[in-house]
């Protein structure tokens, strides 16, 4: 399942569409700066700005941009010229209308992702506007789980990942690797969290060293206080600072002293998707 947050640069990046994009919120609104709808030719909507009258009008406000050839920069909600439009939530809106985006940027922007390398596109802001308007939204790639370990929590995890569009990859101890050795192939990018899931704590120690060594921007272990003190003083003993240690995470998981598999799963898929909406370039 594709990334919401790259659904309408990838339809319009792919069939004629306009593309309306978020330049500024005044107030609150329940979507970010940056969120962007595309709008097909035959009126399709790919995207998400909450509000379904908004993207109704704005489905409107794009077929009069194509037909005039203009892109339009429109504000709705508080401080609107349209007094017959409001926005439940009392904030003003400033959304950017290209009908025509450079479908070649668009697929270089699409291209990176797909390689997992952060992107950003241009927008169309006219220069005289609101310098605080955004002007370049940048796209980070999807979050991806790499899961290693064996048992029912790994399960429930793959599961739960699957089921809410989450890449994963369950690596599974004592058939994929042996004992002290590394899943072939296997690797972790600023936008990749590591769950290391074992009862059995030797299996931890070499794959603990391959991801402090990675970028990955989260580390999960499950242990017990005991299991996590060894696991802290082998680390240290074997070289590893303060600085690498404070990557791991453990206990994993939001919900203290998650015991049933389908619980830790939540617990750590929670947890994890929370970190990874921290990295988003447009909060």
């Amino acid at each position: 399942m594709m990334s919401s947050d790259h659904a309408a640069l990838v339809y319009a990046a792919n069939a004629p569409a306009a593309l309306c994009t978020i330049i500024g919120i005044d107030g609150s609104f329940s979507r970010r700066c940056g969120a962007q709808l595309a709008i097909g030719r035959d009126g399709t909507l790919v995207g998400d700005m909450a509000d379904n009258c908004l993207q109704n009008e704005l489905a409107g406000q794009a077929k009069i941009s194509a037909r005039d050839g203009i892109i339009k920069l429109l504000r709705y909600g508080k401080g609107s010229p349209f007094i017959d439009f409001r926005l439940p939530c009392g904030s003003g809106l400033d959304i950017l209308i290209d009908p025509a985006p450079q479908m070649q940027h668009l697929s270089k922007c699409v291209a990176d992702l797909d390689a997992r390398r952060a992107t950003a596109l241009s927008l169309a802001v006219p220069a005289a506007d609101d310098r605080h308007f955004l002007r370049m939204r940048r796209y980070i790639p999807r979050l991806r789980l790499i899961v290693v370990g064996t048992g029912a929590e790994c399960e429930a995890l793959q599961r739960q990942a699957k089921a809410t569009g989450v890449e994963v990859e369950w690596h599974v101890a004592g058939q994929h690797f042996s004992l002290n050795t590394v899943p072939t192939g296997i690797s972790a990018d600023p936008w990749t969290a590591v769950l290391l899931l074992f009862h059995d704590h030797e299996w931890e120690h070499r794959l603990l060293a391959w991801a402090l060594h990675t970028s990955a921007f989260y580390i999960g272990c499950q242990g017990g206080a005991q299991a996590r003190a060894r696991r802290l003083e082998s680390l240290r003993a074997n070289g590893w600072d303060d600085t690498a240690l404070v990557r791991i995470n453990s206990p994993v998981g939001l919900v203290p002293r998650a015991r049933a598999p389908e619980v830790l799963a939540l617990s750590i898929l929670s947890e994890v998707v929370g970190a990874y909406e921290a990295l988003h370039p447009h909060p």
